[in-house]
Parts: structure tokens; sequence; C-alpha cells
């Protein structure tokens, strides 16, 4: 695989030895368990997989590349690189500055650029319209096109189901970069949808099945379907794809659904389900999928707490809180920092959008067991920093250069 100049600020010696480590003994990938560093009076257990992947890395590669070859030029970015709030602020360090924030909203106006600016495209990808007004101004993306591969691997199985007449239905987060920018790609060759979870794709069955009148359409699903979409017309033959970071799980009860749903609409012989619902594959990244198959590897250990590192609006961070929280105390956060002492901590609820603190959130005994794993956007340094902070509450732990030894 493809490797990448990533600033050493974003390595961990002892997640790299790890990881080194981990890959030698189970090349193809079979081994979803934990990884235990056991430091006497705390024991930790990271997932087997977690931290920067492909897309990441090529992203932050490029974008600091381009800094480096391009002094005295003003770069933008169309909006974050990544969810990741250490690499977006080092860009802005940099002197990198966003044109958009996370919600499409206008930071710098397009009209301010010239044909002689840089303009990165993020890893999530962008609009065939934003795409135009960066041509129109005269400004070439494709050198500093940073689009994850697995995203452009979407957009290719969605124009290949379109060429066939069939609607797209994606499962998404409607504000999220990526989805609006899978919804432009799709949309620009045939009618799409996009559910936010499994209550709005019981409501899309609904007008797919007939049982609810096609008039309900637009308000229902505002603001996510395509121009002039009909649902009558267009609910016919249908194919889903997915934003690449949600849960695989759910992505794949979604498509359950409207495959039966089609299938009580339409007979349930094979040529007929065929000709009404795409045969699309699963449209998950290597890294979402494994990612999220290592967690359920660390549920495997009893623990008293899990922590999950990442972005606070990083979609595929989020999905594996969901998968822990629902079976141990969970605490989502982005740095060492939030931390405070060993009494308490300063953690992210995604449901809520809000921080609070929780006191007592390790045990008042030894040894302490704790889960960990992070985002497909998070340093692998930020995990060591937790790691640090954690294993200083106990004076009797194992030194980390010590665990390093072990790896090696």
């Amino acid at each position: 695989m493809k490797t990448f100049d990533v600033p050493v600020a974003y390595r961990s010696p002892l997640i790299s030895a790890i990881k080194k480590k981990r890959k030698e003994e189970d090349r193809m990938k079979k081994d979803f368990s934990p990884t235990l560093l056991d430091l006497g009076p705390l024991r930790i257990y990271l997932a087997r997989h977690f931290g920067f992947c492909y897309g990441v890395e090529n992203a932050i590669d490029i974008a600091f590349r381009t800094i480096e070859e391009n002094e005295g030029k003003r770069i933008f970015l169309l909006s974050e690189m990544i969810h990741n709030p250490q690499v977006n602020a080092d860009l802005l360090n940099a002197g990198v500055r966003f044109l958009q924030d996370t919600k499409g909203r206008t930071l710098v106006p397009f009209e301010e650029l010239t044909a002689d600016d840089i303009v990165l495209i993020p890893a999530f990808g962008t609009t065939l319209e934003i795409e135009k007004k960066l041509s129109a101004i005269g400004i070439a993306t494709e050198t500093y096109n940073t689009t994850c591969p697995f995203v452009e691997k979407v957009w290719n199985r969605s124009d290949a189901i379109a060429r066939n007449a069939y609607t797209i239905v994606i499962h998404g987060k409607p504000d999220h970069e990526e989805t609006r920018a899978t919804f432009s790609h799709a949309a620009a060759g045939a009618p799409a949808v996009v559910v936010r979870d499994m209550a709005q794709a019981r409501e899309l069955a609904a007008f797919v099945a007939g049982e609810r009148p096609a008039a309900e359409f637009n308000e229902a699903f505002k603001g996510q379907h395509s121009q002039g979409f009909d649902p009558q017309r267009d609910l016919q033959r249908i194919g889903v794809v997915n934003q690449t970071t949600m849960l695989a799980s759910d992505t794949q009860a979604i498509a359950d659904l409207l495959k039966e749903t089609i299938t009580k609409r339409f007979g349930s012989e094979s040529a007929t389900v065929k000709d009404h619902f795409a045969d699309t594959r699963d449209t998950l990244c290597y890294a979402t999928n494994d990612n999220q198959t290592a967690v359920k590897g660390l549920l495997s250990v009893p623990a008293d707490l899990a922590i999950v590192v990442g972005g606070y609006n990083s979609s595929n961070t989020s999905h594996l809180v969901e998968l822990l929280e629902d079976k141990l105390p969970t605490y989502f956060i982005d740095h060492a920092d939030k931390i405070l002492f060993r009494e308490s901590i300063t953690h992210y609820d995604f449901h809520t959008a809000t921080e609070s603190i929780t006191e007592h959130f390790l045990p008042d005994r030894e040894p302490v067991t704790v889960l960990i794993t992070s985002g497909a956007s998070c340093p692998d340094a930020v995990v060591e920093g937790v790691i640090k902070k954690l294993a200083g509450f106990y004076p009797a732990s194992l030194s980390l250069d010590a665990m390093l030894e072990r790896f090696r």
C-alpha cells in the first residue's frame, strides 16, 4: 500500500510499534482481538484497528506538501480537511484559510478568489456545483484534490446504477460534507434522496409501498431529494449507497427494509426483485469496517469503561462511541487535556452536542481496565497522550518506554 509523508508530530512510537507488530502477526486482518497494555494497576486494551486511515493520510500528505511547495501563495480549503481539531488548527496556523464551515456556510466569499489561488478539496470531496464555480474562476483543483478514494468509489457505484435507470437512495447525514458531495454527484445522473436513519427509511418505505400519498413526499424529505423527484415514478427502481462512515449494520438494515418493501410491492421472483432493487455491495470504506469490527473485539473483554478519542464532529468516531456506550460507560474526548484529574473527565455527548463533566469516572480500586479506540481522523500521538495521562494517575504502573520495548 502507498505510504504518505505525515508530520511526525502526529505519530506515536508506541502505537506505531503496536500496529506494526499486529500487522506482522495478522497480515490477513482476521484477528480483531484488542491489544493489551498491562501497566500493572492500569490495564488498557487498544482496539485492533483505529486512527488514521488511507484517505486521511493521503489528504494530510497533499495538504502539507502543498503548503511547503507554494510559499507566498494564498491557499484555501473548501472546509475542514478532516474532522480533527488538531489537524485543522495546524493548517490554519500554517496560513491556510477555510472558505466554508462544515455546514457549507460561507466564511470567505468565492468572489474574493482569483485564478492564482490554490483551493484544496477536502477528503470528503465536494459538490459538482462548487467544482464548476472554481473552474469558472480559473482555479484548477486536480492537483489539490484530496477526496478519499473510497468516497469516489461510492460516486462510481452511484453512477453505475444510475445508468441502469435506478434511483439513488443515500444513507447518510444530510448536512455532512460527504453526503452533500455524494448527493450532488448522484443527482446529476439520476433521481436521488437521502435517508438519515432507519426512521426515515421507514418513511421512504411507506412511499415505495404506496401507503403514503405522493403529495406528502416533498415535506417529508424537504431538502433531501433531487429536483423534480416524483415518488410514484422514481421509487419503482432503487439502489442504496451510503456515506462511507455510517454504521455498517444500519446501512444493511435500511437496504434490507427497502428491498423487502420492493419485494412485497412487485413480487418475489428473483428477476423481478433485481429489476426493481439494484444489487449494490456495501459501500463503507475498509477503515470504517475495520474500526467498527475492532470495537466489537474490544467488547469481548470485561472492562470498567471505554474512552473514544476523536473530533466531536467526526461521523465515524461518533459511531464507535455508539457501539461502545450501549455496553459500558463510554467517554468521548478530543484530547488528553479533557481528562482533568483522576477524579474527573470532560466529555462530549454527540446525541445532544454538549460537553459535560463526569466525576469519579475511574473506579477507586486496582487494577482498572480501560478500553481505548479512536476515529479515522485522529492522530496516534493524541491517543498516546491519553494513555500517558491515564498512566500518570498510577505511580506504580509500568513506564510507556518499557511497554514500547515489549512490542519491538
